[in-house]
């Protein structure tokens, strides 16, 4: 989506097949294992154009190609070396782990070779990103069978009454009452436009239930999803988004009860244009010295991303949007503020080449639930959100510390996946299946 209410605006293995021929030579993962005393070694494993993407229990790395390469090949000269134990290639079991939800094929930005997070990977490890809370900081909630379930909580943070279109200001009902707008009601020259639901989408990708026989599916289904209303008619305010921000987050704002769920990952597919305002910057860098992970969308103005906020924020988790053959989409803001890309779709020529999730068929007020592909870096962050819901439920389920928002930067960065994505897509393209690994 576009604009400042859409960019601010149970596992059965098979057996393994005894006497099975090498996989194929391009995207083949190897496991290297060094001799004790011998730490990964990176230039055993670039000068051979592999990356570590993993560990391996046995104190071996997982490792991918940077390029293609000869699977005989690689092999061999890894094995050559002194300081390798062994190298092998990465075979494959296959679990029954493909979710009955009959629009999940659609889902290509999950599991597709050329673009897809790998999350359909991710989600062998057992982990759901349960116990985990996602903030939604966006339109507000609309009923879906998809959602209703994972929904906790939330907050109306929109404080001007027309812009809520509720009949009052501030309050505990996140419903999202519609976003539409007539031509020039929003300044001159901005056109007519049905409501989005955008929050709706954005909250269907992170957690979305899975395994229902129904739908689509979220990258982190049993997260909770905290809604915090922030964007009404015509966008929402600074001041709005940055009490979201606070609220969200655990902190304490005036005339607002305090929020008894407070979320470790806050998601703002929302933007605008110029400097991060200190103020937004403040509430950015409490939110994260109370543990909340921020993730923002780039910008859909295929601009830099360093005029764009709160995408120029410090603190704050920058996703700009690839297409479906793993490119930076068209649309995308970019530029060095941008740590990462993720799958944001293109709608154009093929809605099928957006991304799929929940939606609500009102075109102003709600009406049925429904389902539709948007495109955007707004779909691009709630893929990682929902990869961070996955990576702190597997501190949950070792009774360990959850990742700090530093943590959760560096460790996303360090496994993502080199692609076709040029000119400012940050450290690369999303891999929800590495980042979990190195949770």
């Amino acid at each position: 989506m576009t604009g400042i209410g859409a960019a601010m605006t149970l596992l059965a293995v098979t057996p393994v097949m005894a006497n099975a021929g090498p996989a194929s030579p391009t995207g083949t993962e190897f496991i290297v294992k060094f001799r004790d005393g011998v730490a990964a070694r990176s230039d055993a494993l670039a000068a051979n154009g592999l990356r570590v993407v993993g560990e391996v229990s046995v104190g071996a790395v997982l490792v991918s190609p940077t390029k293609a390469l000869d699977t005989t090949t690689a092999l061999a000269a890894l094995r050559a070396r002194g300081d390798v134990e062994y190298a092998e290639v990465n075979g494959t079991m296959h679990a029954d782990l493909t979710p009955n939800d009959p629009m999940y094929p659609q889902q290509w930005h999950y599991y597709e070779a050329a673009a897809g997070a790998r999350v359909d990977t991710a989600w062998d490890s057992g982990l759901t990103g349960a116990g985990v809370r996602v903030a939604v900081i966006d339109t507000g909630r609309t009923a879906h069978t998809e959602l209703n379930a994972n929904y906790l909580g939330g907050y109306d943070m929109i404080s001007n009454a027309a812009a809520a279109r509720d009949g009052n200001a501030r309050d505990n009902n996140a419903q999202d009452q519609g976003d539409w707008q007539a031509a020039g009601e929003c300044g001159a020259g901005t056109p007519a436009r049905n409501s989005s639901w955008h929050g709706t989408h954005v909250a269907g990708t992170i957690a979305a239930l899975r395994g229902n026989a129904a739908g689509v599916a979220g990258v982190a289904p049993a997260a909770k999803i905290v809604p915090v209303r922030v964007l009404g008619r015509c966008g929402g305010s600074f001041a709005d988004i940055i009490d979201g921000i606070t609220w969200a987050s655990g902190g304490v704002v005036a005339g607002v009860p305090n929020n008894p769920n407070p979320a470790r990952v806050l998601n703002m597919s929302l933007g605008g244009s110029g400097a991060c305002p200190a103020s937004l910057q403040a509430a950015i860098t409490a939110a994260n010295n109370r543990g909340s992970a921020v993730v923002v969308s780039a910008g859909n103005s295929n601009v830099n991303a360093s005029n764009a906020t709160p995408a120029n924020c410090n603190g704050v988790i920058t996703v700009a949007a690839s297409d479906r053959q793993g490119n930076r989409a068209v649309y995308s803001n970019f530029g060095a503020t941008v740590e990462i890309t993720a799958p944001g779709g293109e709608t154009s020529p093929a809605a099928s080449g957006g991304v799929l999730s929940t939606l609500n068929a009102g075109t102003t007020v709600p009406a049925a639930q429904s389902y539709a592909f948007y495109q955007g870096t707004s779909m691009a962050a709630p893929h990682v959100a929902g990869v961070v819901a996955l990576m702190q439920h597997k501190k949950l389920a070792a009774g360990v510390a959850l990742l700090t928002p530093a943590q959760v930067t560096a460790r996303l960065r360090a496994r993502a996946m080199p692609g076709s994505c040029v000119g400012g897509c940050g450290i690369g393209l999303l891999d929800a299946r590495a980042s979990v690994a190195a949770a």
